[in-house]
């Protein structure tokens, strides 16, 4: 059973895939981050499938189980006013009866949209298309006969696996691209590309909105801004495992200086100005009430 919330949430979801403005996710993993990233002004929440993971002890590509992930995105659908979108990563099933029911339990949780991806455990040899195609038509037809419209974002991983050259990358992702949403997807994910002119290209090339991974460590020189992403006409960006993984270096480093030189400059700079750090802890233990 869909609510009506759920249906208007999905609706406005889809809506910013098309606005002016590019959509931009921080992709959390929990409860918290997700109230906090809310709560400073972003208008959707998605999750990060390494993030949920380590949270949980965890390395990333499913390891964790499903009632695992279920229990989560439960959590932050119930604990934030914003769409949730979540990452299932290859569907959490073998074929497409399997992912059928692993989806039909996560939107019972009230999520809005699903990032589905084309590649098993980041394995250089991809789904087979037509097979992969399936899936998103499978989910997209589960989604119409539940009356609502789930944001189906389907990940290419042409670009993360293959070994071919630029050229053949960047042809198989927009061949792909426009397969997939022909099957029903709402949005092609092309990760990770950072280069302006394949991004302009995927942009011209691919039938869809286009969402890409807004990484500064992946690629040389410069990265284009947020600003210029948004008029080169890319429509979503997501930060993927970036912000679980600047927490978890931070972690690192901070535990590193307090064992080997007793101190915690690290740490403080971090923390400072102690205020907004405050601040930024009420925000996220208010947000969603």
């Amino acid at each position: 059973m869909v609510s009506n919330i759920q249906k208007e949430k999905a609706e406005k979801f889809l809506k910013f895939h098309h606005d002016e403005e590019i959509l931009v996710l921080l992709n959390s993993w929990d409860i918290g981050s997700s109230r906090l990233i809310e709560a400073c002004g972003y208008k959707a929440i998605a999750t990060t499938s390494m993030g949920m993971a380590a949270s949980l002890g965890y390395p990333d590509c499913q390891v964790m189980q499903l009632p695992e992930l279920i229990q989560i995105i439960s959590g932050i659908v119930k604990a934030v006013q914003a769409p949730v979108t979540v990452d299932i990563e290859a569907g959490y099933g073998n074929n497409s009866d399997e992912i059928i029911e692993s989806v039909k339990k996560i939107i019972a949780t009230g999520i809005v949209g699903v990032n589905i991806e084309d590649s098993i455990n980041l394995s250089p040899a991809l789904i087979d298309e037509t097979e992969f195609c399936e899936r998103i038509a499978a989910i997209r037809a589960l989604s119409d006969s539940l009356g609502f419209h789930l944001v189906i974002n389907a990940r290419t991983d042409a670009f993360y696996t293959s070994s071919a050259s630029q050229k053949e990358k960047l042809s198989e992702s927009i061949r792909r691209g426009n397969k997939y949403r022909e099957a029903g997807a709402d949005c092609i994910f092309v990760q990770p590309v950072w280069d302006k002119p394949s991004i302009a290209t995927l942009v011209k090339e691919i039938h869809a909105p286009v969402n890409i991974l807004f990484n500064p460590t992946i690629g040389d020189g410069v990265p284009p801004s947020i600003r210029e992403l948004q008029d080169m006409g890319v429509a979503r960006l997501s930060l993927g495992s970036s912000l679980m993984k600047a927490t978890l270096a931070l972690i690192k480093k901070a535990a590193d200086e307090i064992l080997n030189q007793g101190t915690s400059e690290i740490l403080l700079e971090a923390m400072m100005p102690v205020a907004e750090t405050t601040a930024a802890y009420k925000m996220a233990i208010g947000a969603g009430k």
